[in-house]
């Protein structure tokens, strides 16, 4: 933001109620989304190679590096998408539900270097607590905490790890217009001065694909949201789960996306389990490389990531929807892909199911993912 912190700006905003054109709201529902398509054009970079944490430094150089975005003595929200951690039987990251801790942990050191005073990795995932010494990295070499803590030796700066549900001190209320009216996120991420997105490509079952947008459901308390035994906000979905989102991003207007593009998940995600939920996707197999997306526009990443796993954004609903309410650039012709090209990435992935009921898929679906101890 130009002249005010983005805390500053969402203490006054949330506390009057302030919707997009500068409308007031009270309570209840604010009314229908506003219409003002996208007019300003985008930069989407797409890095290739095997290095997860080099490809995270280039993405961050392609727009400047992390200097570009994170101003000395900044607090920092980074997002990941670690919403299998702590619930699933299986490893997450090395099965497609979550992000690479070695692009996080680049990420979080390039913000450091950058002069970041904090940078707090928060995600409120599907339990209310895990253990962040059971995340380890890709290749199994480090845990998150072996890593932070040693960040946290070399550098002045502070990297908090949180468990959002259990340990986010309050949440904010954001006004939305779902058919609740507002939205609940944590107020670490909505006190910070930059916030970055770093989700695990995948399609999904609600929404059809989940990026760089979706990933910020992980900031809502599934206290709120939930249902007690299921894990998973139903609640938010009854109450427009796509507009909650996307509301979430006007709100707090996140300053970069890494979407992370190397082990992933297609067909019936989020969740990996062949023949009810979705499938492990190796993008190496598919390409020879890994591969990263960045931006500043968080739209135009999905819409970017979409295509090349063969969605027509036009038809994705959520994007659709971030267009035509001005939160950011789909159409081809508007997005300036570096790096790479459309036809040098673009694959068939297996779409989701697109399911219209919910509690009769997640509650045995949910059995089948966690363990019943």
């Amino acid at each position: 933001m130009d002249d005010m912190k983005r805390r500053e700006f969402l203490k006054k905003g949330i506390g009057a109620g302030i919707l997009a054109g500068g409308s007031v709201f009270t309570g209840g529902c604010p009314g229908p989304a506003p219409f003002m398509p996208t007019a300003h054009a985008a930069s989407v970079a797409a890095i290739r190679g095997t290095n997860l944490a080099d490809m995270a430094r280039d993405a961050l150089d392609a727009f400047g590096g992390a200097g570009a975005i994170v101003n000395p003595g900044e607090r920092v929200f980074i997002k990941p998408n670690f919403g299998g951690v702590g619930m699933v039987r299986y490893n997450p990251i090395t099965e497609g539900d979550s992000t690479k801790p070695e692009i996080v942990l680049a990420v979080v050191e390039e913000c450091l270097k950058a002069g970041a005073r904090e940078v707090l990795v928060g995600e409120a995932g599907q339990v209310s607590r895990w253990n962040w010494g059971d995340v380890y990295t890709l290749d199994g070499t480090q845990t998150m905490r072996e890593a932070v803590d040693r960040l946290n030796r070399s550098y002045r700066g502070q990297v908090i790890l949180s468990c959002l549900n259990s340990e986010s001190p309050g949440w904010d209320t954001v006004p939305s217009y779902n058919r609740c009216g507002f939205v609940r996120v944590t107020e670490l991420m909505t006190r910070a001065d930059k916030v970055i997105s770093l989700p695990a490509l995948k399609t999904h079952r609600w929404t059809q694909i989940t990026g760089a947008m979706k990933n910020f459901v992980g900031v809502t308390p599934l206290a709120e949201y939930g249902v007690a035994g299921a894990g998973m906000r139903v609640m938010l979905h009854q109450q427009g789960i796509e507009q909650s989102f996307l509301d979430i991003v006007r709100a707090v207007q996140p300053d970069f996306t890494i979407i992370d593009c190397s082990i992933c998940c297609e067909g019936n995600g989020p969740h990996v389990l062949p023949g009810y939920w979705g499938t492990t996707v190796d993008m190496r197999e598919r390409l020879g490389d890994w591969f990263l997306l960045a931006s500043t526009d968080l739209a135009a990443a999905d819409a970017t990531a979409a295509r090349v796993i063969s969605h027509d954004p036009a038809q994705v609903n959520h994007l659709q929807m971030a267009y035509n309410q001005g939160l950011g650039q789909i159409l081809e012709e508007e997005i300036e892909l570096v790096g790479e090209s459309l036809d040098t990435l673009r694959m068939y992935w297996e779409p989701a199911e697109q399911t219209q009921g919910f509690l009769e898929v997640i509650v045995p679906g949910f059995h089948l993912l966690t363990d019943s101890r």
